[in-house]
């Protein structure tokens, strides 16, 4: 990732009503949410989200797609992964040690499924 793309994530999700867009379209993922939608929940003047959303798509965080006569957007889940991993790299500066409370930190919600292992018969 460039530095530049990564700015232009940062600053879009530096603003208070974009960074509460950006969140409500992760928790309605993967089916994303209307633009009306998305004001409406978030009390925003129509016009003004307008703007908003398209800032967030400018800066690849958010996707947008025609349904009929509505805008469906989804968060753009990769970018942002890819945004969090730029962050991220070199972060310990060959000290293992020092990012993994940061990595530990990252998997609260979501922790990994462990396999469970078959039984034997």
């Amino acid at each position: 990732m460039e530095s530049d793309s990564a700015i232009l994530a940062l600053a879009a999700l530096a603003q208070p009503t974009r960074l509460d867009v950006f969140k409500l379209l992760v928790r309605h993922e993967p089916d994303g949410l209307a633009a009306g939608d998305i004001a409406r929940t978030l009390a925003v003047p129509q016009n003004t989200m307008s703007s908003h959303l398209a800032i967030l798509t400018r800066a690849n965080l958010v996707q947008a797609k025609r349904t009929g006569r509505s805008i469906v957007y989804r968060a753009s889940l990769a970018h942002f992964q890819d945004v969090v991993l730029f962050m991220l790299t070199d972060c310990c500066g060959g000290k293992p040690e020092i990012c993994a409370p940061l990595i530990e930190s990252l998997t609260p919600c979501c922790p990994p499924v462990k396999k469970r292992k078959p039984a034997n018969v």
